[in-house]
């Protein structure tokens, strides 16, 4: 399996190394990385001071070539009533999405005493594994340390770790 990333917007060399190794280190699959993409304008929500996920979802689907696409942004997304998700994918789909903006905020987890460049890659590889897992059919995992588990908060991001469960696993390969 072939996984392109697809920057939107200014994505550091650091984020897409992350991003990359997360994949490469839990899927074993091929990582290239297209062309930095401007934001999608006309996904932004004026009302909210946000961007509509589902428009970087369509983006990375139509600049990635690879079996799967994900797009990797800096911007604030949202995805219906939300008030905002660190990602977004569609199951079984091709393409997904993860936001970093706020990966980079505090956490009450317990990882003060990390430098907090660590603890943003850390969460950057769990979120690519975890939108990456929804376009290969994982739904949200029970298992509280599992990648696959649902977070909406980085506390929770911060709890589980970047790999998948035994159940997910034998689901995907």
């Amino acid at each position: 399996m072939r996984v392109d990333i697809v920057p939107v917007g200014d994505v550091s060399a650091a984020t897409k190394r992350e991003a990359s190794a997360g994949l490469r280190s839990i899927y074993e699959c091929e990582v290239s990385v297209a062309a930095e993409q401007s934001v999608p304008a006309d996904a932004y929500d004026e009302s909210r001071g946000q961007y509509r996920a589902e428009a970087f979802i369509d983006l990375a689907t139509r600049v990635g070539s690879g079996d799967k696409a994900i797009a990797v942004t800096p911007e604030d997304l949202y995805y219906r009533r939300r008030n905002y998700v660190f990602g977004l994918a569609y199951l079984d789909g091709r393409g997904c999405v993860v936001s970093t903006y706020r990966l980079q905020t505090s956490s009450d987890g317990g990882f003060s005493a990390r430098p907090a460049e660590d603890v943003f890659a850390d969460r950057v590889r769990k979120e690519v594994v975890h939108e990456i897992g929804h376009t290969l059919g994982l739904e949200h995992c029970e298992n509280n340390r599992c990648a696959m588990n649902f977070s909406p908060t980085v506390r929770e991001v911060d709890l589980k770790e970047e790999t998948l469960c035994g159940t997910c696993q034998r689901t995907v390969f």
